[in-house]
């Protein structure tokens, strides 16, 4: 993603977001000293005494400057680059930003081929985790050590508790000053009770859901969980748990209808004051996963979309002052993603999307299509971006195209993106296929 250069008023604001959050502008030598604080209120986290709720992100390559500069004042990461130099760099950008880093440790997981019966290797793993806590303990940017990610994902060796819990007291040991905490996907009453028997030295634990995060608070009832937590991802609702076409392709939300449950999912989670120490919204960034605009806030481009706005409004109660464009679904003659849309080959086509700026910025669109992802990988594991499809327009006038259907028959999406010269950008996609599509 291109780095977003901070105009001075966008400065002042990560400067006023610093004060807020109850930092010093400039930071301390050696640690800070992060506390999980019992009130009369429920669970408090407290940086060098003074209370300090996440507004966050999940970091992966994205603008920690502009991530200030909306406001946020945390980010987390899901592991530790093996380079010292480029880790403390990162860290004392992040000190720059008044951003705290909830620093992600990797931990092999299952699915992966760790072999859980190898002891050589769950020690040595151990002790890279732990060369890595102490290279990075004393500075003032480390908030909490997030011990692996999702472990519990297609997971069948409960032991891997066992492994966390033994990292867990081996960093409590050599850093007293961070809280450790692992975060997992979802969450039951079957996990809390693992947690329980074989994690009991955790600080706190990370939750992640997607569109079924409204579900938390009666799952965490279930489960008879009281202890903090933090929302260690959410965001837009899952390819996983999406409307599928005929062809089992899924249906994914434009991003204007992605900033609206942004807004929604973020008020439920800061519902509960009592637990909740805070969330980090998925993904400040872009990757591809099962579409190049699934999950990330930006484009591959670099432009912010709507949901970069919703979460500024969310963490500041202000919007920007120039916003992204607003969009409509896609439509292909009249047809939506969930009509499970079939072309012919070769025949002339419609499509039209809905578009407008607040701030009447003159749009500009991009059309492409691509073959549909084959991916069924899960957890966010690496997937390749499909190449392209040559398209063959007829005519394109803004919010309109007409196109000729791809002659070889299979499954396809189509790709909009609108553009306000601002840096902002707003999509929609649609799959469709050509010819009939297979049946079970």
């Amino acid at each position: 993603m291109k780095r977003t250069v901070l105009r001075p008023a966008l400065r002042a604001v990560a400067l006023l977001v610093l004060c807020v959050s109850g930092l010093s502008v400039a930071a301390a030598d050696g640690p800070a000293v992060v506390r999980i604080v019992a009130t009369a209120d429920g669970h408090q986290l407290q940086v060098d005494g003074t209370p300090f709720r996440i507004r966050g992100a999940g970091m992966d390559g994205g603008d920690q400057d502009a991530l200030a500069a909306r406001g946020a004042n945390s980010f987390r990461t899901w592991s530790t680059d093996p380079d010292p130099a480029k880790v403390r760099a990162m860290l004392d950008r992040a000190q720059r930003n008044g951003l705290m880093v909830a620093m992600g440790l990797h931990v092999g997981k299952e699915r992966h081929g760790f072999d859980l019966d190898d002891a050589t290797a769950v020690a040595a793993q151990q002790a890279r985790i732990l060369e890595q806590v102490r290279s990075y303990k004393d500075h003032p940017a480390v908030l909490m050590w997030v011990v692996g990610n999702e472990l519990n994902l297609s997971a069948r060796d409960p032991r891997i508790w066992d492994v966390v819990e033994s990292i867990t007291r081996a960093i409590q040991a050599e850093d007293p000053n961070h809280p450790v905490m692992t975060p997992l996907a979802g969450f039951d009453a079957t996990l809390a009770a693992e947690l329980r028997a074989r994690a009991p030295s955790l600080d706190l634990i990370g939750i992640q859901m997607y569109g079924d995060i409204g579900e938390l608070p009666g799952k965490l009832e279930a489960a008879r969980w009281t202890g903090p937590y933090v929302v260690t991802e959410w965001g837009p609702t899952g390819h996983w748990e999406s409307p599928l076409t005929t062809w089992g392709a899924a249906v994914e939300d434009h991003a204007s209808r992605k900033a609206e449950l942004l807004a929604a999912r973020y008020a439920g989670i800061e519902a509960d004051a009592q637990q909740a120490l805070g969330s980090y919204v998925f993904l400040w960034g872009q990757k591809q996963e099962r579409t190049p605009t699934w999950y990330g806030l930006f484009l591959s481009s670099g432009e912010s979309t709507p949901g970069v706005d919703a979460m500024q409004k969310a963490w500041t109660g202000t919007w920007p002052a120039n916003r992204a464009p607003a969009i409509s679904p896609l439509r292909i003659d009249d047809r939506v993603a969930t009509d499970s849309i079939v072309l012919a080959p070769d025949a002339e086509q419609r499509a039209r999307v809905d578009a407008s700026d607040p701030d009447g910025d003159p749009l500009t669109y991009r059309w492409t299509v691509r073959g549909e992802s084959r991916a069924t990988s899960i957890g966010g594991d690496p997937e390749t971006l499909p190449p392209e499809v040559a398209l063959r327009v007829a005519d394109a006038d803004s919010g309109t195209l007409r196109f000729s259907a791809p002659r070889r028959a299979g499954a396809y999406r189509l790709f909009v993106e609108v553009r306000d010269g601002q840096g902002h950008a707003a999509y929609a996609n649609l799959p469709f296929h050509v010819g009939p599509p297979p049946t079970e």
